[in-house]
């Protein structure tokens, strides 16, 4: 529940149920008193006829000696009063001790007569006595309600005791209430972030409640996953940063220390002959231009990885895009006498960044050319989603190569040569992972595997290798068709 409707129906609560129990306890003392007043009225009742047959004596009301009256008295108590009047006003008798017989206002006498007058402390009882016709006088009880007085005190007590004792249990329940829905999720949340600030382990508690707090707690816990995620992708970063730091220098030692050696070697001419110079430029000349490559594959790697944005794409048609990249690599197969096969069945367009996927095939092909040893063959194709594949793939991977190109074009690089171990498959990507033997030959910068796989990315594609001992290596790139919209011819 939202904390806003929390509070108005707690507000309403705390407002509504003391005034509900005041009433509840106030009907049910009421309900009390009416029953102990009719028992106190049937007392009294009762009384009243046990005292009449005496007061109704017409001698009682002459003028005469008080001692005449101790019959009376006897019959009066702490509770019961007993007054006698003639008729005329004045006062005969009172059993109140000390009282001086007075005279008193007939017209007050009079009224209430032969009535039952109740007050809060006492019942008044006032009956004319006559004889032979004629009033002599009149005869007045007052019966005490002291029980009755002391039972509303007592009463008024208790309902103040129980209307004080369920509003400090209300005030005890709303404190709890809020402790719970409030200062516990808050303290929570406080020492939660406390703790992730602190760089502590963070408990991974969430609360299921649909309120505000809730709703913060989760986001906290969203958030610090968030951070922790970042963190660590930080950190990996940095540690390839270090790793590419020092693959690089390790890969860029051994050029530089022949070509030192040479530049040395070549200084001194007279000691060399035309034939070895010749040979030691042809040398000085490759490092460089492998040194070149390297640097190039670095900053090209680094430009994809602090670039977010997208390459531009243009629309290109599929078989003479693909003819393009595929073609170029005869000369270079021929000089290291390798033997290399070209298919080609591609009819759709494709949305792709023309410079950066000659780059993705130049890296590709120099690598298979590099592990294909000479009278081996290498194969290269671009197929059609809707074509079959070539009967040249090898055996172990046709299956599964088969089901990961669904829905898009896949461009195969396929060669003979020593199969990259399974533990080195899932990591070959990776920049400056290179096969056993492979580093610091000068053949490789340890990049262009790493660069292909985010190019191909960039455009929206997945890119896969399989190798096997035995047959040798497939790199399959995979590219989605461009999709033709209803405007579009």
């Amino acid at each position: 529940m939202k904390i806003k409707y929390w509070l108005m129906i707690s507000y309403f609560l705390v407002m509504l149920l003391p005034v509900a129990a005041l009433y509840f306890l106030y009907v049910t003392i009421s309900h009390f008193d009416q029953k102990q007043d009719m028992i106190e009225f049937m007392e009294v009742n009762k009384k009243l006829i046990e005292l009449e047959p005496v007061l109704k004596d017409p001698s009682l009301y002459q003028s005469q000696q008080k001692t005449k009256y101790k019959a009376i008295q006897k019959l009066a108590s702490e509770t019961v009063k007993i007054s006698l009047f003639r008729s005329d006003g004045p006062m005969l008798f009172s059993s109140i001790e000390d009282s001086i017989p007075s005279s008193s206002d007939v017209d007050h006498l009079y009224k209430d007569l032969n009535e039952v007058k109740k007050n809060l402390r006492t019942y008044i009882v006032k009956k004319p006595v006559f004889a032979e016709g004629k009033l002599v006088g009149i005869y007045e009880i007052t019966f005490g309600r002291s029980t009755w007085v002391e039972g509303v005190n007592h009463r008024s007590l208790l309902l103040f005791i129980l209307f004080c004792g369920f509003f400090i249990l209300i005030y005890v329940v709303v404190v709890m209430l809020l402790n719970r829905k409030f200062n516990r999720p808050l303290q929570h949340l406080r020492s939660q972030m406390t703790a992730f600030a602190k760089g502590q382990p963070v408990q991974m508690e969430i609360r299921t409640g649909k309120d505000e707090i809730g709703e913060v707690l989760t986001h906290f816990h969203q958030m610090r996953s968030q951070l922790e995620q970042t963190q660590y992708e930080l950190s990996l970063q940095q540690k390839e940063k270090e790793f590419i730091v020092a693959a690089l220098s390790h890969d860029l030692k051994t050029p530089l220390t022949v070509i030192q050696a040479y530049t040395e070697a070549l200084q001194t001419e007279n000691m060399l002959s035309k034939k070895e110079k010749q040979e030691y430029r042809t040398i000085l000349f490759e490092k460089l231009a492998y040194m070149k490559q390297m640097l190039d594959d670095l900053a090209v790697y680094t430009a994809l990885q602090s670039v977010q944005e997208k390459p531009e794409l243009v629309e290109v048609d599929g078989e003479e895009f693909f003819d393009m990249l595929l073609s170029g690599y005869e000369q270079p197969c021929k000089k290291k006498g390798i033997r290399l096969d070209v298919f080609q069945c591609v009819q759709s367009t494709y949305d792709v960044n023309v410079k950066q996927m000659m780059r993705v095939m130049d890296n590709l092909m120099a690598n298979a050319i590099r592990h294909t040893d000479p009278g081996k063959r290498i194969w290269l194709a671009a197929i059609s989603p809707d074509t079959a594949l070539p009967d040249w793939v090898f055996p172990p991977f046709f299956q599964e190569l088969n089901a990961w190109r669904m829905g898009g074009t896949p461009l195969i690089i396929q060669n003979q040569g020593n199969a990259i171990p399974i533990e080195m498959q899932t990591s070959i990507f990776q920049p400056f992972v290179q096969g056993e033997g492979a580093r610091g030959t000068g053949g490789s910068s340890g990049l262009g595997l790493s660069v292909a796989k985010m190019l191909v990315e960039a455009h929206d594609g997945k890119i896969k290798l399989w190798s096997t001992a035995g047959y040798g290596t497939l790199v399959a790139c995979w590219l989605n068709e461009r999709k033709v919209t209803r405007n579009e011819d």
